[in-house]
């Protein structure tokens, strides 16, 4: 079944707060992705849908666009429907907007555990460029970067 993925608005966030707390140890809340979807000038979120199971958001991700950078904010995938492709698909269209907007580079921070999202990103061109101590309170991000020269549509 192919997913649809469209931009994120507030009636999809009862489902994104659902796989939010089954993915993070520390969720965002409510309020967090209000205020993002607000901030349409530089932020881009979107959510992943089956359209043929009642249009049930299995995933979502958010990107901010400052200047000629671009920073992949948050990315899930509903725990049953992960390593299914929607993961990349997210991905691919946050690059494709950053993209088109013109940034120079894509940059995210992923749990120094959390292998399975390092290797998605390297398979898109992604590249450690370093640590950041304590990112997670609990845990090190490893810092990844994405020169969009390199990217294509």
């Amino acid at each position: 079944m192919e997913v649809t993925i469209s931009p994120m608005t507030n009636e999809d966030l009862v489902d994104v707060l659902e796989i939010e707390r089954d993915s993070f140890i520390y969720p965002w809340s409510r309020g967090a992705f209000e205020k993002e979807l607000l901030r349409k000038s530089h932020a881009y979120y979107i959510v992943a849908k089956y359209p043929l199971n009642n249009n049930k958001t299995v995933g979502y991700g958010g990107v901010w666009l400052l200047f000629d950078e671009a920073h992949i904010t948050t990315l899930a995938v509903h725990p049953s429907h992960r390593r299914t492709g929607i993961g990349s698909a997210l991905l691919r269209n946050l690059l494709q907007q950053s993209f088109l907007k013109g940034v120079s580079q894509v940059v995210l921070e992923v749990r120094d555990s959390n292998y399975i999202a390092q290797r998605m990103y390297e398979k898109y061109g992604f590249k450690e460029k370093g640590k950041r101590r304590n990112y997670y309170y609990d845990e090190d991000a490893v810092l990844m970067v994405c020169m969009m020269e390199s990217f294509i549509l």
